[in-house]
């Protein structure tokens, strides 16, 4: 079976495969080597249009796959999977439509790290930093789940890589526009430069009147200096800044996972070693901008699992009759692992058949999560139910809509359609310190 996986970002459209030797890379003619597949102009600011488009490069000069799957933004995951879904719709020209799905970036990326063995069950914030915004996405990392438990983002109105680099530019005395944009890039990458960068600001930060006007870049003849550099550093800083502690919370921290195209600015890592920010590293010889399409390389190819499943155990508060007295109980609807964001209603079940119940009307109903591992749990609701008659009986299940938001089910046993009452967004950061929440 053929897989392949693509993340559109708003300058370049990434592809990737799995080869032999692991995921890699799609290479396209008129790709931009170590970047990917130029977005059009006519494209600009359309992740939909840009997805189409590469799409079809890749089939001028390929098969269709028969799994195609999308990395998409965690902000507006929703929206983004319904544009991709739209924009693919067109079947390709030779051979069947390929089954298209949805990968968010932190699965995406956390998916590229499990299957490395470098992730734990814990805590982390995923850091997409790329041309138009920086997106924190918080995770809950268990054995068989992972979900994000906070996101924020921060996306000036010039971007914010490409605000960072404009700025760089203008104050260079050059253009931003594309050609020296794509010459900053060049420089950048060129064997040395990030070392020779690290270099000069150590040195300018303590002796800035000797360092700062010394070169860091030359491009279209023009030099970049440290004291330029140092000056428009604070677009990323401050703008990652303000990104995580709305994401983790006052006081809080977590490893990170740097990807992006910004990822790869050296700068960037002492700022954060400043302040106490761990850093998880990504395989070797990762490129920071290729870490989503790989991982989704290998979701997409079966290799690993994508997780992308609710991590905690759901349960409602029952009444059941014992020996002829009343009793009260809790009833199990989902168990850890089970609910799949955009999946099919999950219902609770004893000895693997549904289990029906009845409800009582005006009485209000108890809903909680817990952490199986530590107990911790943290409660839901109450809500209150419509009641049936004394033989109306009902599945109970719970449903996950792809934003993080869920349901609880009501679904009749005889005629009629199912109930659905809003849950608000499920907990998805159950700390050790949360309290018990008894039945």
């Amino acid at each position: 079976m053929t897989a392949l996986a693509i993340d559109a970002g708003s300058r370049y459209v990434r592809l990737a495969r799995v080869a032999p030797g692991g995921p890699e890379p799609v290479e396209l003619p008129g790709a931009v080597p170590g970047e990917g597949l130029p977005v059009p102009e006519a494209a600009r600011g359309d992740r939909a249009a840009a997805l189409r488009t590469a799409y079809d490069a890749y089939l001028r000069h390929h098969d269709a796959p028969a799994r195609l799957l999308v990395v998409v933004p965690q902000h507006d995951r929703a929206g983004h999977a319904r544009r991709a879904a739209d924009a693919l719709v067109t079947p390709p020209a030779r051979g069947p439509a390929p089954d298209v799905r949805t990968l968010a970036t932190p699965h995406a990326v956390l998916a590229l790290l499990r299957h490395t063995g470098g992730l734990a069950p814990g805590r982390y914030a995923v850091c997409d930093l790329g041309a138009a915004a920086a997106e924190v996405a918080v995770c809950t990392v268990t054995p068989g789940a992972v979900a994000v438990a906070a996101a924020s983002r921060h996306a000036p109105d010039d971007g914010y890589g490409d605000g960072f680099d404009a700025a760089l530019l203008t104050r260079s005395g050059l253009t931003p526009d594309d050609d020296t944009r794509r010459a900053l890039a060049a420089v950048r990458a060129e064997p040395g430069a990030g070392r020779r960068l690290a270099l000069v600001l150590d040195r300018a930060a303590r002796d800035p009147a000797r360092f700062e006007t010394t070169a860091v870049h030359h491009v279209a003849g023009r030099p970049v200096t440290a004291g330029t550099l140092r000056a428009a550093l604070p677009l990323l800083t401050d703008g990652l800044d303000r990104a995580l502690a709305e994401a983790l919370g006052p006081g809080r921290t977590a490893p990170l996972a740097l990807t992006g195209g910004v990822a790869r600015f050296g700068p960037l890592r002492p700022h954060l070693d400043a302040a106490g920010l761990p850093l998880t590293a990504l395989p070797d010889g990762t490129d920071p901008a290729h870490a989503a399409v790989l991982g989704a390389a290998l979701v997409a190819a079966g290799r690993v699992d994508p997780a992308d499943r609710y991590p905690y155990e759901l349960w409602i508060g029952a009444h059941r009759t014992e020996a002829g007295r009343p009793a009260d109980r809790e009833l199990l609807i989902s168990a850890a692992g089970t609910l799949e964001p955009g999946g099919p209603p999950v219902y609770a079940e004893d000895g693997g058949r549904r289990v029906g119940v009845r409800t009582a009307p005006g009485r209000p109903v108890r809903v909680r999560v817990t952490d199986p591992a530590s107990g911790a749990g943290t409660p839901l609701g109450p809500l209150t139910l419509p009641g049936g008659g004394e033989t109306d009986r009902f599945h109970v299940g719970v449903r996950l809509a792809v934003d993080g938001t869920a349901a609880l089910i009501l679904h009749p046993l005889g005629a009629g359609p199912p109930g659905a009452f809003p849950l608000g967004t499920l907990p998805a950061d159950i700390g050790t310190d949360s309290k018990e929440v008894g039945p």
